[in-house]
């Protein structure tokens, strides 16, 4: 399923590609969250995304989420944020942050006028703690990655959030140190079963 609807929100599903595994993806365990089947047949593009959005215009956000990293489709991506702009729509990214090891350097001014929020799954308070839990196949890189595109959104003007899942053991405290080291808001997210 690309589009989908969950508590007055609007949820965009691009890709099942990720460059994380991490321990607590509902995606390891099962194909479907509530009552979607998520796991994509084919990557939709950005044509069949707003046709499909034509049958979802009341919704209170529309948000780039879903079983992959919605930043390996940034094409078709911020053609449909573009979209969705032009309709007077609030638009946010959920993001494992690590946009210049997918994409390259540059995706924070590809997004600017185009996203209001970007949420950012900090996930864990140091490279090695990252690695651990979200099993990046850029290793350790890919939680300083994380913070640089957060920095990078930032300084572009759009409000950016780190999140956090809370899984037994985490040290909530360190993730909170970086949230008031680098000025980004926290939110704490419970953990989906």
């Amino acid at each position: 399923m690309t589009v989908y609807e969950i508590d007055g929100n609007v949820y965009i599903n691009l890709t099942n590609r990720c460059s994380n595994r991490c321990v607590f993806c509902v995606r390891t365990t099962s194909d479907r969250y509530k009552e979607y089947d998520l796991w994509l047949k084919k990557e939709p593009t950005a044509e069949e995304v707003k046709e499909e959005l034509k049958k979802h215009d009341g919704g209170r956000e529309y948000v780039f989420c879903g079983y992959g990293e919605p930043l390996e489709a940034l094409d078709v991506m911020t053609e449909v944020a573009e979209e969705l702009k032009r309709r007077g729509k609030r638009v946010r990214l959920n993001t494992n942050g690590q946009a210049d090891l997918i994409i390259g350097e540059g995706v924070a001014g590809k997004l600017k006028g185009k996203i209001d929020e970007v949420s950012i799954s900090l996930n864990a308070p140091d490279a090695a703690e990252y690695n651990k839990i979200c099993r990046c196949e850029f290793g350790e890189e890919g939680f300083y990655s994380m913070l640089r595109f957060a920095k990078e959104c930032k300084n572009e003007g759009i409000n950016v959030k780190f999140s956090v899942v809370n899984i037994p053991g985490f040290d909530i405290k360190s993730a909170q140190k970086i949230s008031e080291e680098t000025g980004i808001p926290l939110r704490i997210r419970e953990l989906i079963k």
